[in-house]
Parts: structure tokens; C-alpha cells; sequence
């Protein structure tokens, strides 16, 4: 890491769908080794850093629901999703010898702690690096609602969330190559706007706490370090946004 890193302690929140890497379905190892070496990077600087990742690489419950399915079953079914995904990214950075607690918000005692607050906030201050599987625990909310939600109980500094590019758009720049890309936006921008780049409970609780969130792509090598030292690129969201 070069440079300072601006925040003390952060949440990362990775979608489920860049733990694919160039597959169309599962886990990719190799992507899943690069991003717990970014996060090795990261914390061995001293900041404290928890995570919360989703599960659409296995099993998304909105798209469970779309196709007939009880939307609290399809819910919970992609909760259980990142349970999966949370235990390959504690195997990855264990490897890496990095200290790291999976804390589930469905009880599963056998595979992971039971989410408690405090604990985790232990976790994190002992210089372990703890990750939140299983959403809220409750159907209806988004993992992004969790970041959002975990990063306030933490008293995170900040909210970086990874994505397949860097930063936030006003189209996707896959299917649009003029598409803006914004350098920084107010919290009141990406609601009015309806950017899409995390659901409005989620921006919401973010903007109540003063959480800044910062929008990077998780697929750029050392990009988590740079962004935490206000380097490279990403899209700076927080209350006093500039389009």
C-alpha cells in the first residue's frame, strides 16, 4: 500500500457475482485469492476491516422470487448462499494466514459464530478480520442493506463496495461507451437519479450515519488499498456529492 490510509476501520462489501472471475457460475479460487490478498494488504496497514458478501453467484432470491418461488423462501435460500461464499473467503485469507471470523446472522453454530454486536466488535479490535454472512438474517432486504447496516453498528469510516467496474455510472458502461462516469455524488443524487448502484434502504441508512460510500472495481489488483489512501479510481459518495 503506498500512501496513508485515510479510514481507521471500513466494511467491504463484495457482490457475489465478482467472486465469479470469468465463470458463469460458482467460485472462481483464483479470484477469491486475489481479493483476500488485497484485503491482507489492507489490513496489515492497521485498518480494521470487516466484509459482507453477497450470494448471486450461487443463488439470488429476487430472481427466486421472479420465477414463482415464496420470496421469503427465495430470500432465505440466497442468505444461505453467502454463508458459502463467506467461508470460501475465510478459507482464502486464512491461507494467507490472516485471522478471520465468519459471524452469520442465521444461527449455524456447526460452521460459523452466531452474529452478536460486541463480538464482533472485539473481533476487529484484536486485528481479526470479520466477515458477516447471512445478510440481516431476514428476508426482504438486500446485502447491500446489510453493508449498509453492519458498517453503522461497526462504526465503520467508510463503505467500500466492489464492483465489476470503477466506479459509479449514469449507464452501464458495458452496453453504453458514452457513459458518464461521476468522480463524486451526494447521497441525494443516487436516490434521485435511481443509479442503481446500491438500493435506496441501503443509501439511506448510509446517508443517517455519515458513512461515506466508495464505489471501486474489485477486479483491479490493489485497487482496495488505493482507494482507502485516495488513490486510483472509484466514485466518492457522501453528503456533499459533486456530479
Amino acid at each position: 500500500m503506498t500512501g496513508t490510509p485515510k479510514y481507521k476501520r471500513v466494511l467491504l462489501k463484495i457482490s457475489g457475482e465478482a467472486l465469479m472471475g470469468g465463470r458463469d457460475y460458482g467460485l472462481d479460487p483464483d479470484t477469491i485469492d486475489r481479493i483476500a490478498a488485497d484485503v491482507r494488504g489492507v489490513q496489515s496497514q492497521g485498518v480494521e476491516v470487516c466484509v459482507v458478501v453477497g450470494g448471486g453467484n450461487i443463488f439470488r432470491g429476487i430472481a427466486g422470487a421472479a420465477a414463482g418461488m415464496d420470496r421469503a423462501t427465495a430470500d432465505y435460500m440466497g442468505m444461505l448462499a453467502t454463508v458459502m461464499n463467506s467461508l470460501a473467503m475465510q478459507n482464502a485469507l486464512e491461507k494467507l494466514d490472516v485471522n478471520t471470523r465468519v459471524l452469520s446472522a442465521i444461527p449455524m453454530a456447526t460452521v460459523a459464530e452466531p452474529y452478536v454486536r460486541r463480538r464482533a466488535v472485539r473481533h476487529m479490535e484484536k486485528g481479526r478480520v470479520v466477515i458477516f454472512a447471512a445478510g440481516t438474517g431476514n428476508p426482504f432486504f438486500t446485502t447491500d442493506t446489510a453493508a449498509a447496516l453492519r458498517a453503522s453498528e461497526m462504526g465503520c469510516a467508510a463503505l467500500l463496495k466492489g464492483t465489476k467496474v470503477d466506479g459509479v455510472y449514469d449507464a452501464d458502461p458495458v452496453k453504453s461507451p458514452k457513459a458518464k462516469r461521476f468522480e463524486r455524488l451526494s447521497y441525494r443524487d443516487v436516490l434521485t437519479k435511481d443509479l442503481g448502484v446500491m438500493d435506496h434502504s441501503a443509501i439511506s441508512l448510509a446517508r443517517e450515519n455519515c458513512i461515506p460510500i466508495l464505489v471501486f472495481s474489485i477486479y483491479d489488483s490493489g485497487a482496495f488499498a488505493k482507494v482507502l489512501c485516495g488513490d486510483g479510481r472509484y466514485t466518492e459518495i457522501s453528503e456533499e456529492g459533486v456530479t
